[in-house]
């Protein structure tokens, strides 16, 4: 099962050695955080040790601007708790992924909307100097635009500006339909861009940089096959008391099931990926929403930002 999603990997497995989960739920949307807290954990659910925060909101996609604001003082909350306090901080938010390409066009959109204040650290009013903190951002684009690997960028970067964490935006797979343009996960543990479409690129981890790295990720994605395994799943569990052909497949193993769903699909479609068809304004939406979460995160000295004319 390929997902970028730690709750996901956690799936019905209930109490799993090794992991803790906290649940919270909000007016439209549920925070779970879930800590792997050590490596025979993170071997179960392939994923490496640290803190995973999910937001999610199944009416996102309705498009309630007060349900989005509402998102996006969560996310800031819960990311302000994985961030220095200090107000010296400084930062540098990467945009990861392909702006020509609509589902993996979240990172760079988020940049777009960030308040970057690096270059403005000599010129702002003494009344407002301890409000806002050092944010430089940049969108390196992908492999196949650039010819340079984005880590590498990202790497040497941080090597010249020398910020005290880096903050990567990235969108996700996920392994459920209903995910997508849903949830916002959060984890301190860095990102491996392209891990859950199966095109692995360098790490962008504190063990790569030298510096804490905390991701930002939203579902824009689904695998084809694994829609067709839960149709399957479903018809499976639906008929199996009418059909003995249903009652077999519904005991079919997994694995099994898989490999008789990729030896169909693989040779005409190979590893296709499903989006919705309102992705552009999804997108959109979603990237004022986790820009907005960022700027009040990020500049905690500016008391009670109002986020509301963002979503008006």
């Amino acid at each position: 099962m390929r997902t970028d999603l730690a709750l996901e990997a956690l799936g019905g497995a209930g109490q799993v050695p090794g992991v803790r989960v906290e649940e919270e739920r909000g007016d439209g949307y549920a925070v779970t955080r879930v800590a792997v807290l050590d490596q025979e954990a993170a071997g179960r659910l392939g994923k490496p040790p640290g803190r995973y925060v999910t937001i999610e909101a199944p009416g996102f996609r309705t498009r309630d601007r007060g349900l989005q604001e509402r998102i996006s003082n969560a996310l800031a909350r819960e990311l302000a708790a994985m961030l220095p306090s200090e107000a010296s901080a400084s930062f540098f938010v990467v945009g990861l992924g392909n702006w020509n390409a609509t589902p993996d066009a979240l990172g760079p959109e988020v940049v777009h909307r960030l308040l970057v204040t690096r270059h403005l650290k000599d010129y702002v009013p003494p009344d407002l100097r301890n409000g806002l903190r050092s944010v430089a951002a940049l969108a390196p684009g992908v492999l196949g635009l650039t010819g340079i690997e984005t880590g590498d960028i990202i790497r040497g970067i941080v090597q010249q500006i020398r910020p005290d964490m880096v903050i990567a935006v990235d969108a996700l797979a996920a392994r459920n339909v209903d995910r997508i343009m849903t949830t916002i996960q959060i984890a301190d543990t860095g990102i491996h861009p392209g891990s859950g479409v199966g095109n692995h690129r360098a790490a962008v981890t504190q063990e790569t940089l030298g510096i804490p790295v905390v991701a930002i990720g939203v579902p824009t994605v689904v695998h084809a096959q694994t829609i067709a395994y839960d149709t399957l799943d479903a018809l499976a569990r639906t008929l199996q008391d009418r059909s003995e052909l249903f009652r077999a497949l519904g005991q079919m193993p997994e694995q099994e099931k898989r490999r008789l769903i990729g030896e169909v699909l693989a040779p005409a479609v190979g590893d296709l990926m499903v989006t919705p068809k309102e992705i552009d304004v999804f997108v959109e939406e979603m990237a004022t929403v986790v820009a907005g979460g960022l700027n009040a995160a990020l500049h905690p000295g500016i008391d009670d930002v109002d986020l509301s004319p963002i979503f008006a």
